[in-house]
């Protein structure tokens, strides 16, 4: 098994490892690593580390939210239009106001760790993105409260903030097929690379000469070899060289992923770190050791650092200093971890000994803080706090609030007043210039291109076969026919024109990236418009110089040199043109749904009115427009005439037809040019060239304007875009009615919000029966054993990787068995290996189902496999979903009323009655892990596997996710389930 810890130990072959080498500064650990850069620093500069104090008052934040419909929409080109029209009307019957942060008010100070604790959609994310500076204020967002960064206001250091805070994401947004190494790699060249900045040499003047020069000497190895550092402190350096890979593209492990998002937004030596739910898919061991790097970084570089966690383990909570407690936008606590229970005693709720302290605290200000009431508050006739701003109110009137508001009402320290004038302010808004940093984006887009083998060898293939296509269907074509040489040149430039848009896809998965990435500053907008559009450049002359000689020669146009390059040049800047506009429509749409419909709109304009289908004569005034702005057909008329006024055409007689006396003068090409209203001067060539160029610079205006002033971020899945109605559910967090509590007989369970609800403050009964199974299914026993899977080694000449090393195990019916293990450990190669999902590689060892070797087609027929990543139709229903489940995978042979009742009891089972009509789209995570969960359950498989089904989760919603599975197995299925940090309450589930 891999090590995950974050504090690599160097290797027994480098007993001396060079001090100025990663392996030298990590020799004893992260925490002698950084006190030792503490030390050279605040020597050499005569000041303690610069430090970012961060205060927040009467913070508020709401949103006009348009409510949907009972059916929620899908993002289609229509309903986009709608939405639009709808809001240039203000049709007030369908917005309603939402309030994210209620008066929210603290302080985050330097060298500190703040724990930042909540439910789903409690507000801690827009929290973290308003102090980031990350929080897009659009004119459907209210913003109120003040911000200050050691006193200085937050409009006055906005644009240096990417630069002083750094904010890590849920989302693991990165390219899959660069590798670990080279995604750190351009992190640290785009926040300055290996260059020390002049600024920090200027300040290392006041040690001793020895004093400086050494300090200076250490900073500039760390620059150097920072990407090494950061990747071998994160436990990275099995798999540095092993691409980060994504949901359709296998590459690292889901917690290495994690990893790599944490280390890309370390570099840039930022003096806050805003990190949310960093812990998704990392074992505890890894969780552990990452925050207790952060608590060095804290404690030594007097960083300030805040952490959102969605199940921290108590030996992670103890790292902490403060906990900030929120839940729906309101403050229930903030103050020192140590006095967070004493607090909640004074309130009437106690943490049972067995209890961790933050799922404790976690459940206040739900249905479930009925548990931890105590028996003095229970009989007291004072009434107890259940709602969070009833909480909110309480501890606004605290001595720990009025403490804390009084140092946020104080004088700031004249230490932080220095670093705010000589050092906030300094800092530059990006690190390298313009040039550098639009080749280092120009660098990564073709390295980023150039993987993508597939897409590029289809692509190559397709141009020299359809190439060959048109070429020898209009072989050797008569110039007399003019409406076939039209025919050639329209299909010529179309089928350029058109390859562009196999590229929508790729735009919208880098625009995300894009989004995290210039948020922090890593580069200018225009210098990423400009990457993307040079790298298209080489595969553009590629295309056309193929594809245009193979048509040119091969079809019989004019055998003139001149005219060849006149032709290839068009074709060109035909292809460019045409990569630049299908850009512009990538970034400047929502999403794919809107993309493809303005994408395949747009070519019908650009098709029926280019001058061939419909020619110029024909097209009505109030369309000539179209036909003018087109530009194909620009580039028509200037290969139309490139054609047929070279000298070759320019006769009277030609092939025994005399067209000047038969036409009145006018030669063979103006005659045929005049046939489709082409024009017959040469100098539209010239104005072909100068209109496509000129287009060009507007598409690439155009893309750069809609990625620096458009955004379509999309949230964290914990609940749709939109809200739903108010009368659409009593549970909704729009509205204000609760439902009574229940009788003890029932087990407390916090119910599935339903559609676009995000309230904690209603429950539901869990009945606990047993499930009685509708869809027959056999008791599966699984064995396996001395199981090794052996891989190619990427490194020629050297063995087989041997990344299962004689595994063996068994899980019974009836039980539900955990597979645990730090991250990159193998846990889902095992299961990918026991389900038959290896397509390559050696597979040696003995696979069992009930005592009999398992084929291919029995380990298929009789398992369900659930993913970590949650991939479905978005425009289905949840029953929807599930039907389509049964019907395809469940034996022919079953009736299908048999199969739409086991659909009802997969409903019952993971309890989705309350959205089994609502669409996918929008869902909550919790939601659609239950979905994944229920795909495969729909199948009635015997035997179910699930990988992580709790990553992502918080303390409710894992348990909500594990008490379907717990009923899954009583069933009498065998369940094998991979977990990482899970709570006793979650670990008591497993058999």
């Amino acid at each position: 098994m891999r090590s995950s810890s974050s504090e690599s130990k160097p290797e027994p072959d480098a007993a001396k490892p060079s001090p100025t080498s990663a392996e030298g500064f990590l020799a004893n650990g992260s925490e002698q690593f950084h006190a030792m850069l503490a030390t050279h620093l605040e020597t050499s500069t005569g000041k303690a580390m610069p430090q970012v104090e961060i205060r927040f008052k009467d913070l508020s934040l709401a949103a006009e939210v348009t409510v949907a419909n009972k059916d929620n929409e899908l993002p289609t080109l229509f309903n986009h239009a709608k939405k639009s029209f709808m809001g240039f009307c203000k049709s007030s019957k369908r917005v309603v106001h939402k309030d994210i942060l209620h008066t929210v008010s603290g302080v985050f100070k330097p060298a500190t760790m703040t724990l930042l604790l909540g439910q789903p959609s409690s507000g801690k994310s827009s929290l973290m993105k308003m102090l980031a500076g990350r929080f897009p204020i659009e004119k459907n967002i209210q913003f109120g409260g003040d911000i200050q960064y050691n006193g200085s206001d937050r409009s006055e250091v906005l644009a240096q903030l990417p630069q002083l805070v750094a904010y890590m994401s849920q989302r693991d947004h990165h390219y899959p097929t660069l590798t670990v190494q080279e995604t750190m790699e351009f992190a640290h060249q785009a926040c300055g690379g290996s260059v020390v900045p002049e600024r920090v040499l200027e300040s290392m003047k006041h040690g001793t000469s020895e004093e400086n020069a050494e300090a200076l000497e250490t900073l500039k190895a760390l620059y150097e070899v920072y990407p090494d550092v950061v990747v071998r402190q994160l436990g990275l350096s099995i798999c540095k060289d092993t691409i980060v890979g994504s949901a359709m593209l296998r590459g690292v492990s889901g917690g290495e992923r994690k990893r790599v998002t944490i280390g890309e937004m370390e570099f840039g030596m930022k003096q806050v770190s805003l990190m949310d739910e960093i812990s998704t898919g990392l074992d505890s061991a890894a969780t552990f050791d990452i925050i207790k790097s952060q608590r060095s970084l804290a404690k030594y570089l007097k960083k300030t650092i805040v952490i959102a966690l969605l199940q921290p383990s108590p030996e992670v909570f103890d790292l902490f200093d403060d906990v900030l407690v929120m839940n729906q936008g309101h403050v229930m606590y903030h103050g020192p971890c140590n006095q967070a229970l004493a607090y909640f005693e004074s309130l009437g709720f106690v943490c049972p000994p067995k209890r961790d302290v933050a799922d404790f605290l976690l459940d206040l200000g739900t249905p479930q803080q009925l548990q931890y009431v105590s028996p003095l508050a229970a009989g007291s006739s004072v009434a107890l706090p259940r709602y969070p701003g009833e909480y909110s109110a309480l501890f606004q009137l605290s001595p720990m609030y009025r403490e804390m508001m009084d140092h946020v009402d104080g004088p700031v320290h004249p230490l932080l007043l220095h670093d705010a004038d000589h050092h906030m302010k300094a800092v530059p808004e990006f690190q390298n210039e313009f040039a550098k940093s639009t080749m280092q984006l120009v660098s990564r887009q073709m390295k980023v291109m150039l993987r993508n083998t597939a897409f590029v060898k289809t692509r190559a293939f397709m141009v020299v076969v359809m190439g060959l296509l048109y070429a020898t269907t209009f072989y050797q074509v008569d110039p007399q026919l003019a409406q076939v040489m039209y025919g050639v040149i329209f299909q010529a430039l179309l089928f350029l024109a058109l390859g562009q848009v196999a590229l929508l896809p790729a735009i919208l998965d880098a625009r995300e990236i894009f989004y995290k990435q210039r948020g922090a500053h890593f580069f200018r907008t225009l210098s990423f418009v400009l990457a993307q559009t040079i790298t298209q450049v080489p595969f553009s002359v590629a295309e056309a110089v193929i594809f245009g000689t193979i048509i040119y020669w091969i079809s019989g146009f004019v055998s003139d040199v001149g005219a060849f390059l006149v032709y290839e040049l068009i074709l060109l800047l035909t292809n460019i043109l045409f990569a630049s506009w299908f850009f512009f429509i990538a970034v400047a749409s929502p999403d794919l749904h809107v993309a493809k419909p303005l994408s395949l709109v747009s070519v019908l304009l650009f098709v029926l009115f280019a001058g061939f289908i419909i020619v110029k004569t024909d097209i009505p005034d109030y369309f000539i427009w179209i036909y003018w702005i087109n530009p194909i057909s620009w580039g028509m008329r200037a290969l139309s005439v490139n054609q047929y006024m070279a000298s070759e055409f320019q006769v009277c007689e030609y092939n025994g037809v005399d067209y000047c006396k038969a036409y009145g003068g006018k030669t063979m090409g103006e005659v045929q040019l005049e046939l489709f209203g082409m024009p017959t001067d040469t100098a539209w060539i010239g104005y072909c060239l100068a209109y496509m160029v000129a287009m060009y610079f507007a598409f690439v205006g155009m893309s750069f304007v809609a990625l620096e002033y458009c955004r379509y971020e999309h949230g964290h899945g914990h609940g749709p875009s939109v809200a739903s109605s108010p009368e659409d559910s009593s549970s909704s967090s729009l509205s204000h009615d609760h439902e009574p509590d229940k009788a003890a007989a029932y087990a407390q369970m916090p119910s599935t919000p339903v559609l676009g609800s995000h309230s904690d403050d209603s429950s539901v009964a869990v009945d606990i029966r047993g499930p009685t199974s509708v869809a027959a299914f056999i008791p599966v026993t699984l064995a396996f054993q001395n199981l090794h899977y052996f891989v190619p080694n990427p490194t020629k000449g050297e063995p087989d990787l041997e990344l299962l090393k004689g595994v063996s195990g068994y899980a019974l019916p009836g039980t539900v068995t955990a597979l645990m293990g730090s991250s990159g450990a193998g846990k889902t190669t095992l299961m990918d290996v026991i389900a038959g999902r290896k397509t390559g590689g050696k597979i040696v060892g003995d696979i069992l189902l009930n005592g009999y070797a398992a084929s291919d087609l029995a380990i298929r027929r009789c398992t369900g496999y659930c993913e970590q990543m949650d991939i479905h139709c978005e425009s289905a229903t949840f029953r929807e979903a599930l039907t389509f489940s049964a019907m395809l995978r469940q034996s022919s042979d079953v009736p299908t009323p048999v199969k739409m009742a086991h659909v009802e009891e997969c409903i019952r089972v993971l309890e989705l009655h309350n959205v089994a009509d609502a669409i996918v789209r929008g869902s909550s995570v919790e939601q659609m892990k239950r979905l994944t969960i229920g795909v495969e359950l729909a199948a009635a498989p015997s035997v179910l596997f699930l990988d992580e089904p709790t990553s992502g989760l918080d303390a409710r919603s894992a348990k909500i996710v594990m008490t379907g599975i717990r009923k899954i197995a009583s069933t009498g299925r065998t369940v094998v389930c991979t977990i990482h940090q899970p709570s006793a309450e979650v670990f008591d589930m497993f058999d």
